[in-house]
């Protein structure tokens, strides 16, 4: 499967010693022939909205979204009747929009968080640098079948997709994250 905007770029175990990607999943938020986009949607940080944001009455979890612009906050959404000049993604998610909107949702507590997740910093890539790392062996695509990326289980999500996938995939799904542990 090629990567394309709303697919889920897949880290392969040969990845473990890179320590932005290791056991990620990247929502893909764009993908043209110039440069690709997306999120990691299963790392968690220890921050919420209004720890980067004390103006924003929100307590909603933060996400590492990737090694790129990590000091900027960036957020996808399935809710743009609410959030005007959202992006469409693929299959009712949507990437950014109006901001000032978006922080008078939050403090007035339209929103919830199966609505909504933040991430600090993203994924990028430029021309030719993801296809070339799938060359290596570093991701795989998958379909993004989820019903709501925003409601998964993100300490389950790498693993599960590797048994979905299977064959020698089931054995790394079980690997312990660290070698030095077992």
């Amino acid at each position: 499967m090629k990567p394309n905007k709303g697919k889920l770029l897949i880290a392969e175990p040969a990845i473990l010693n890179d320590s932005s990607f290791n056991r990620t999943i990247v929502l893909l938020t764009e993908h043209t022939p110039n440069n690709s986009i997306g999120f990691i949607l299963n790392r968690p940080l220890n921050y919420t909205v209004n720890d980067l944001l004390p103006d924003v009455n929100c307590n909603f979890q933060v996400y590492q979204g990737g090694p790129v612009e990590q000091d900027n906050l960036y957020f996808v959404h399935k809710i743009p009747n609410l959030i005007p000049d959202s992006i469409e993604v693929a299959n009712g998610i949507f990437w950014g929009g109006n901001f000032e909107c978006l922080k008078d949702l939050l403090n007035e507590e339209v929103l919830n968080n199966s609505d909504i997740r933040f991430f600090l910093g993203y994924s990028g890539w430029g021309k030719k640098q993801l296809n070339k790392e799938m060359n290596e062996n570093s991701w795989f695509v998958d379909e993004n079948d989820s019903e709501n990326i925003f409601s998964l289980d993100e300490e389950s999500l790498w693993k599960n997709k590797l048994l979905q996938k299977g064959g020698d995939y089931k054995l790394w799904a079980n690997a312990p994250s660290d070698f030095n542990l077992n």
